[in-house]
């Protein structure tokens, strides 16, 4: 985390850095874009793409935009590493989207990334989302702690912790905009990173996808607006969509990225397209949600996290 303004809030897997924290809430409205789009193996015309959606999103009033997971690259991995998909944070690809956010003044979250760290035992890659601010700096970054692993002979392989190293921090991010919480993909089958998030004041969570079509169908919006209910605050979901090939023949990207309110509505949704969509997240919602359902001053931490 050198360099970054992010919160680190639990590492090297103990649970006494997750101390309680009252929800730290932006001063007003925040208007939020999460963007769609269907990545393939050119990185650039990827890049390209969704700066133009992150543009079109800052001029429709958006202060803070989100990219899905791979937005840069999606397809097999050791193609991808021929063509330098990976690269280090700060690196190219970085510089080059804090340059769009100095230009349209907006706070953005690049959904992942594959970062590229070297060291002593050679190169570790990891799965790497970045929040960058209007000055262009990195507020925080955050390594996906729960890789994608699944493997049914004949039918699907998918192997995450082939190409990835597992992060080992949660981290939240403060600015102007309140105190945000970061998470990739298929952490949202984990409720306690995002309970964790909650407790450490979090009034919205940032869930960048690129969610399977077989899985998404049934669970995507499930997992997302289960999120948002039990920790009654703003979830926000970027998603690809569309075919893309993969190591393993082709595969399919469900879309639907939403954002969803702490009563748990879906309150913006994309349809079967690329592009984005906008919400305004009013923090008055979640003292409201907090109040006619006081749930959250009923949590039991005391007994849970012991």
């Amino acid at each position: 985390m050198a360099g970054s303004r992010g919160h680190v809030i639990w590492g090297d897997s103990t649970m006494d850095a997750a101390v309680e924290s009252e929800v730290r809430l932006p001063g007003g409205p925040v208007v939020a874009a999460v963007v769609q789009v269907q990545a393939g193996t050119e990185k650039e015309q990827n890049i390209e793409k969704a700066e133009g959606f992150v543009r079109e999103a800052a001029k429709a009033g958006a202060q803070i935009i989100g990219l899905p997971e791979n937005f840069a690259y999606v397809g097999p991995w050791a193609e991808g590493l021929e063509k330098g998909i990976d690269e280090p944070i700060p690196g190219p690809t970085t510089d080059r989207l804090a340059d769009l956010c100095k230009r349209m003044g907006i706070y953005l979250l690049a959904g992942s990334l594959p970062e590229r760290v070297e060291n002593g035992d050679g190169v570790l890659h990891y799965s790497t989302s970045v929040l960058i601010d209007p000055d262009g700096k990195i507020l925080a970054r955050y390594r996906k702690m729960h890789l994608f692993d699944v493997e049914i002979p004949g039918q699907v392989r998918a192997k995450e912790s082939d190409r990835f190293a597992y992060g080992d921090r949660i981290v939240t991010a403060d600015s102007p905009l309140g105190r945000m919480g970061l998470s990739i993909c298929y952490d949202v089958r984990f409720a306690e990173l995002y309970r964790t998030l909650a407790r450490a004041g979090a009034w919205c969570v940032w869930v960048p996808a690129n969610f399977t079509l077989y899985t998404g169908k049934d669970h995507w919006e499930v997992l997302l607006r289960a999120r948002a209910i039990e920790n009654q605050y703003f979830v926000l979901a970027p998603n690809q969509i569309g075919p893309h090939r993969t190591e393993h023949g082709q595969g399919r990207s469900f879309g639907s990225a939403m954002i969803v309110d702490p009563w748990g509505t879906v309150i913006a949704r994309m349809p079967e397209e690329e592009g984005f969509v906008l919400a305004r997240l009013d923090p008055d919602r979640v003292r409201k949600v907090r109040t006619v359902l006081p749930a959250w001053r009923h949590h039991r931490p005391e007994q849970l996290y012991r």
